[in-house]
């Protein structure tokens, strides 16, 4: 692998297992030193202890315990990144969690708001804990994981989904506010993962989850799913100076040729494409008289 990312600090969170650990491996492959977080410290450290064995030097790999929806947790990280490392330079907003799965009304509603504590405040704890040090330098990635909660509705996931499509919105809105000052924000959308999130589903079973969704997930187990190495691949594209310029993207790593969008910042970054937008009847050949 190119080293693309020598020289430069990443933190990713949830990186225990999965599509995080999996960005771990590729961040490393590409010179990158860094600092992986999760709750479970446990599943933490081995893999931390698998992976330490193959540096580079002057390359580090870190790990800590972290609970990205508590500030203290958040701010303890960032004040631990830049005494062990000296700086940072990359954010991967990939933890989450799928959250109460059942139909509103009868769901938990402390489930619910864990999950958008998660997944919502915890990405938006995470970003603006690093802003400050991305703008004294003049330089900084932000990374945000997706899912298809974002783009579709998901019945039964309701929290999932709502907090999905609000982090890709706060995402993109983060991209407008930092636009010129060398700092790039963008959103993943990995693909249908085979990961503990799909054995969640399955573990619940269609009773909760519905009967299409289940039927779906299970068949996603069968095939293998999406490769994890896809999502990690452009991580690393938009950790590096390769996407320097590409900013408030939603990117699917499966059906996207994002490798070839370097040569068309000016297009991009004076376009909506690629981005959350409301679908009216014109855009479907539907004439209703709107303007």
């Amino acid at each position: 692998m190119k080293k693309i990312l020598s020289g430069k600090v990443a933190i990713v969170t949830g990186a225990n297992q999965g599509l995080g650990l999996e960005i771990v491996k590729h961040y490393l492959g590409a010179g990158a030193s860094v600092v992986m977080c999760a709750r479970n410290y446990e599943l933490l450290s081995v893999a931390r202890d698998q992976l330490a064995c193959d540096l580079a030097p002057p390359q580090k790999l870190l790990a800590k315990s972290v609970d990205i929806s508590n500030l203290n947790d958040v701010n303890s990280l960032l004040e631990f990144t830049l005494q062990e490392c000296g700086n940072c330079h990359i954010l991967v907003n990939n933890a989450g969690i799928y959250g109460p799965k059942g139909s509103v009304e009868n769901i938990e509603t402390a489930d619910w708001i864990r999950t958008i504590e998660v997944n919502v405040f915890g990405s938006m704890f995470m970003s603006r804990a690093v802003i400050p040090i991305f703008k004294a330098q003049g330089y900084g990635k932000i990374i945000q994981l997706s899912g298809g909660g974002a783009t579709n509705p998901l019945p039964n996931l309701s929290a999932y989904a709502a907090s999905k499509a609000a982090i890709i919105r706060y995402a993109e809105t983060l991209a407008e506010e930092l636009r010129g000052s060398g700092i790039d924000v963008n959103s993943i959308a990995p693909g249908a993962l085979n990961t503990r999130l799909l054995d969640e589903v399955l573990e619940a079973g269609p009773e909760k989850v519905g009967s299409l969704f289940f039927k779906k997930s299970l068949e996603q187990k069968q095939s293998g799913g999406t490769p994890l190495s896809k999502a990690a691949e452009l991580a690393v594209f938009l950790g590096s100076g390769d996407s320097d310029g590409i900013t408030g993207k939603l990117i699917s790593a499966v059906w996207d040729k994002w490798e070839s969008w370097p040569k068309y910042i000016n297009e991009l970054s004076s376009s909506d494409i690629y981005t959350l937008r409301r679908v009216v009847g014109r855009d479907r050949g539907f004439d209703w008289g709107d303007k």
